[in-house]
């Protein structure tokens, strides 16, 4: 099962999220709190997959990332502000994951079970800031995904990078698929072009 909870300070919204959780077989839900400072009350042991509005009162904004994160838990940031700023910003304290309140339910479990499997995710409308960024991929792309897409740019066909990695074909054309998902580019070429371009190669 994975744990997951909420701070978020719009009841509304907060109630919404932890429903959809609350409904997932495989998700168990923690605390769910309007504030870090509350959320922190609940003691939870460290691991959980936490959603977090950036906007809040007291601790807030990438701080507010940077406390979730030095409890122990992942966070995956649901915000309605998704500029470039807040993005990197939250990225940088230490987030695992972005959406913006524009997503939903089904998206916002996907990034949860992203997270909990210890890969990254962030929408494909906002990983083009990441992408832009001086951290480029390596924010975007866990290290199994790098791998992947580094062989792949080395000219390796599926069969290759799967033994190449003691893993399945399958796994393999899973991996190139949240590639695909996470950068927007969806050709081989326009993989390879973009490992070169960011040095995973």
């Amino acid at each position: 099962m994975i744990r997951a909870g909420v701070i978020e300070d719009h009841p509304l919204y907060r109630a919404a999220v932890a429903a959809v959780l609350t409904q997932a077989e495989d998700i168990d839900v923690g605390p769910v709190a309007d504030s870090v400072a509350g959320f922190a009350l609940a003691r939870e042991p460290a691991g959980c997959v936490v959603v977090l509005d950036l906007k809040l009162r007291g601790v807030a904004d990438s701080a507010a990332v940077h406390k979730v994160v030095g409890m122990g838990h992942k966070v995956l940031v649901v915000s309605a502000h998704a500029g470039q700023e807040e993005v990197l910003g939250a990225i940088s304290a230490g987030a695992r994951g972005y959406l913006s309140k524009h997503a939903d339910g089904a998206d916002i479990l996907h990034a949860v079970r992203e997270i909990a499997a210890g890969n990254t995710y962030v929408s494909p409308t906002l990983a083009s800031y990441l992408l832009n960024s001086t951290r480029g991929l390596r924010s975007v792309l866990s290290e199994r995904e790098r791998q992947v897409l580094s062989l792949l740019a080395a000219g390796e066909r599926d069969a290759d990078i799967a033994e190449a990695m003691a893993i399945s074909v399958r796994t393999v054309r899973s991996y190139l698929e949240r590639i695909r998902d996470k950068t927007g580019r969806r050709r081989r070429p326009e993989l390879t072009r973009l490992a070169i371009e960011e040095g995973i190669t």
